[in-house]
């Protein structure tokens, strides 16, 4: 155990380069530690895992914290509780009950990018880089991004922490790796990811607090119009933050008791979105757990992977079946490529390629519960609004004001997305005409208006499903025509 800076704070490190195991026994994080991986390594690498694949080329969706100079070189980042934007902090604010002599503990996990570099000699003797290399054994080898995992326990009294806000640091140390292989060689090398963890305790009654856990990329980009490639060095990937301890106990954010409803409501996170982790069912009132995951990934409280999944894909919003099948029928050709681009990719066709019958048919899936579709009716609320859901909201009759001019559904409007702290994919509908289809109130106050693209060939089926874009009001202008709402 290593001193963070923090007064009373202590961290422990996994090794860079493997895989983070479960710390010691006792360890509170173990009935999270499934779930918590999985957000980790959501989107590391993608179906079909080649390095040539488009959708492996732009990676890293889910919290990523960059170094502020580089975020905000087009002004401040507007503040939500999607992880999918590009930030500089993420802000993690929950209810807790606990007792006076109660120990909180703080996990903070990220990945740290670590480029590899395949290197091959020149006629001087001076290595050179190079885009492939086969090593003495027949294997290949590509140039590519790679990323290390690294966590950071802190642990703190909560006594101290009501005197005063804490801060650790939780930064991953720079590090080169060579290996050689007859040929050539491949180097890997990780750029210093410079952070910090600010933890503080507020109390709001007799035996209940609020957290306020906030990481910070406290790195400085040597030049802020750099491409984003470039920034991702010095970022924290994938980050997310685990809260646990002795002698308390956290409150939903989602479901909260009746009578703490009103102090959830005055709890505001940041980029990342608290849930209970852990079986359900473990409190009096079901509404409180021993153990808070706040991801970068919208999750229901008590997340669980499901266990007909036989191991990690890096997509857990993926059918499993689907995609183990695509991954199957691959060709000899593509499962090179994927084996030469990542590790990770040649465990995954490994285990592709030798998984038993019995384990592949329990990919078809399982029925946990039936529930009654409810039909839908001409002026009905479409299937995706719930009916109580939320008392005076109506997503499809909803408007929202921007430039003087009511949007709602129908609305036709015109594209502007933020190219800095938004998501990655927004870039390619720059300046697209859109109809919206509906107005949704975020549970953090802020709105977003679902739109279909306009020349989208599957726009039609996109809103039978309800699958759509979501733009905040200040990335829209609405069109001379037909803006206002359908009736």
């Amino acid at each position: 155990m290593a001193d963070t800076g923090g007064e009373g704070g202590t961290a422990c490190v996994a090794a860079p380069g493997q895989d983070i195991p479960q710390a010691l026994s006792g360890d509170p994080f173990t009935q999270v530690g499934a779930v918590a991986d999985a957000v980790l390594y959501e989107g590391y690498l993608l179906y079909p895992y080649r390095r040539s694949s488009a959708k492996n080329r732009v990676r890293w969706q889910f919290g990523v914290l960059l170094p502020r100079t580089w975020v905000e070189a087009d002004g401040p980042v507007a503040e939500g509780i999607s992880g999918s934007a590009d930030s500089w902090y993420q802000r993690t604010e929950c209810l807790v009950r606990a007792a006076p002599d109660a120990v909180l503990r703080v996990r903070v996990r990220y990945l740290q990018l670590q480029r590899k570099q395949v290197e091959t000699p020149g006629e001087d003797g001076q290595y050179r880089p190079a885009e492939s290399l086969r090593g003495d054994d027949g294997t290949a080898h590509l140039s590519f991004d790679e990323a290390v995992p690294y966590e950071v326990d802190l642990t703190w009294p909560l006594a101290e922490l009501l005197r005063g806000p804490r801060t650790a640091e939780v930064s991953a140390p720079p590090a080169v790796d060579t290996e050689e292989l007859g040929a050539g060689r491949v180097v890997r090398r990780r750029e210093h990811v410079r952070a910090h963890t600010t933890v503080a305790a507020e109390k709001l009654a007799d035996g209940l607090y609020r957290l306020c856990v906030r990481t910070e990329n406290a790195g400085e980009a040597p030049d802020a119009r750099a491409p984003r490639a470039h920034a991702l060095r010095q970022a924290l990937l994938a980050a997310h933050t685990l809260l646990a301890g002795e002698g308390l106990e956290f409150v939903s954010q989602t479901d909260p008791p009746a009578a703490l409803r009103h102090r959830a409501r005055g709890c505001r996170s940041a980029f990342t979105f608290p849930v209970l982790g852990g079986p359900a069912g473990e409190s009096a009132d079901g509404a409180t757990g021993p153990v808070l995951l706040s991801a970068p990934i919208i999750l229901p409280d008590h997340p669980q992977v499901a266990p007909e999944s036989p191991g990690d894909l890096h997509d857990a919003a993926e059918i499993d079946e689907i995609l183990t099948l695509r991954t199957m029928l691959l060709t000899d050709e593509e499962k090179a490529e994927a084996r030469a681009t990542d590790p990770r990719a040649a465990r995954i066709l490994d285990r592709v390629d030798t998984m038993p019958p019995e384990v592949f048919a329990n990919l078809h899936g399982a029925i946990r519960s039936l529930a009654p579709a409810a039909e839908e009716v001409s002026g009905a609320r479409p299937a995706w609004w719930q009916e109580g859901g939320d008392a005076g909201l109506s997503p499809t009759t909803d408007t929202v004001t921007v430039d003087g001019v009511p949007l709602g559904t129908g609305s036709r409007v015109r594209l502007n997305p933020r190219l800095r702290g938004a998501d990655a994919q927004d870039m390619f509908l720059v300046g697209r005409t859109a109809e919206v289809a509906a107005v949704f109130h975020d549970v953090d106050g802020s709105v977003h208006l679902a739109v279909t693209v306009d020349d989208d060939p599957a726009a039609e089926l996109h809103g039978w499903y309800g699958r759509f874009h979501y733009f905040r009001p200040d990335e829209l202008e609405p069109l001379g025509d037909g803006t206002e709402p359908r009736p």
